[in-house]
Parts: C-alpha cells; structure tokens; sequence
C-alpha cells in the first residue's frame, strides 16, 4: 500500500532519519512537513531539500505562534510561499489566550498568499471550526484540508461544498467528535494524517503511524484497508498537486 502522511512536525522527531526509513518500510511515499513559524518552516524546507520527493514542506504560521505584531512572520511566508507545497500550519484557536481578531486578521492575509500562490491551506481549526469556515467562504483557493477536524457534523456538508477535505488521525480509533465528523464525510473527499509527534494514549506518534489512521478509517468505512490507502493516497495526490511514486 502507498500511505501518505499528510500532516507531520518532522522538526520535533529526534532520530528523523531512522524514523523516515520506518515510514517508508511501513508503506509512507511521502510526508508533509508542517510549520509551525519561520524556525520550523525553515527545517520543513531543509528537509524538503534533504530528501526531494519524500519530503514535502510546508511554511506555516500557527495560531499558537502569533506576536503581536505578526509582519515579519506574514512576509516570511509570502516571500517562500512558491517553494512550500502547502501553507501550513495555519488557522485559529478559540482555546488560547490570542486576541480573536488579531488570529482572524492574520488568517485572512494568509489566505491572500494562499489565493495569490495557488496554495492549499492546512487549518487548524480547533474550537474555531465556523470562525474558519468563514475566513475560506468565498475565497479563490485550492482545495485545502481542516486538519484532524472534530467539529460538528452540520458543518461537514459546508466544508465539503466549498471543495474542501478533512484529515484522518490516529485519534480516529477513540476519539467521538473525531469519528462522528469523518462518519459523514465520504472517504474520497479525506486526507491521512499523524500530526506526529502529538501523543495519542500517552504515545508519541511518527509518521509510520498513519498506518493506524488508515486502519480506524477502514473500520469506521467498512471498507477495505487496501481500497481506503488507493482512495486517500490520490486525494494527497490532487491536494498537493504531485504524484507520489
């Protein structure tokens, strides 16, 4: 099977080289690395360098990583936009201390380098799921991906009619609002993922564990693994505009 993890902090994996050759023995074509700010974009395009095809950056500036005075990180991301395959992290959280306004005005410029770049956004949505809807609504994006979205469920339909994806992690195997929001969402329109190294159950999670996301999401599909990894790999395929060999 070609599993693609589509959603990885590869800068906080101690040992990166040994765990990329378990991702790929386990079945991984491709991982993308996430940023989080311009020091972890900067090793997402590194690494991008390092290992050309395997790993895909992306340039991302996280809700959780905001200044107040967000400029210089914004410029940053304008200036390496067409050398990232996503911009990603990016988003809102109603959960931290972050003014809401200072979070949805930088969310919205960068969807402009996103929309000016042809970029697909990778969101972080937590807490935030129609503040962020709103901010895509409308806009001249690429198909983007609510990263492992745990939201209502009413709000799936609008997701997906906006020609957006959901991602699929480990969490799927537990999680409630995980699994009652992909419940819903057909398997052709969701992305793997390990958001690696998040814990799932006390365990650190590395890219070779998008197998277990493929697993859940069977189980929950009644589907065949080998039919899901087909079906979601090509997803990856269409989102990131690459094929993965």
């Amino acid at each position: 099977m070609r599993l693609v993890d589509t959603h990885s902090h590869l800068n906080e994996i101690p040992d990166l080289a040994r765990e990329l050759e378990e991702a790929r023995e386990a079945g991984v074509v491709a991982v993308v690395a996430v940023g989080m700010d311009r020091e972890s974009s900067l090793e997402t395009l590194r690494l991008g360098r390092e290992h050309p095809g395997f790993v895909l950056p992306a340039v991302g500036l996280h809700p959780w990583s905001l200044s107040p005075e967000p400029e210089a990180d914004l410029e940053f991301l304008r200036e390496h936009a067409e050398v990232a395959v996503a911009l990603g992290e990016v988003g809102m959280d109603l959960k931290i201390p972050k003014p809401l306004e200072l979070q949805r005005e930088v969310l919205g410029e960068v969807v402009r380098v996103a929309e000016e770049h042809g970029k697909p956004l990778l969101l972080h949505t937590r807490w935030a799921w129609r503040e962020v809807l709103e901010e895509v609504r409308g806009r001249d994006l690429p198909p983007s991906v609510f990263h492992w979205y745990s939201g209502p469920e009413g709000l799936v339909g609008e997701i997906l009619d906006l020609g957006h994806y959901l991602s699929a992690t480990p969490a799927l195997e537990y999680s409630p609002p995980h699994r009652s929001a992909l419940r819903v969402c057909p398997v052709e329109r969701i992305l793997l993922e390990t958001d690696a190294p998040v814990r799932y159950r006390g365990r650190e999670a590395r890219p070779r564990d998008v197998v277990g996301s493929l697993r859940a999401l069977s189980e929950l599909k009644g589907m065949e693994p080998e039919e899901v990894a087909v079906l979601t790999t090509g997803n990856a395929e269409r989102v990131f505009g690459t094929r993965f060999l």
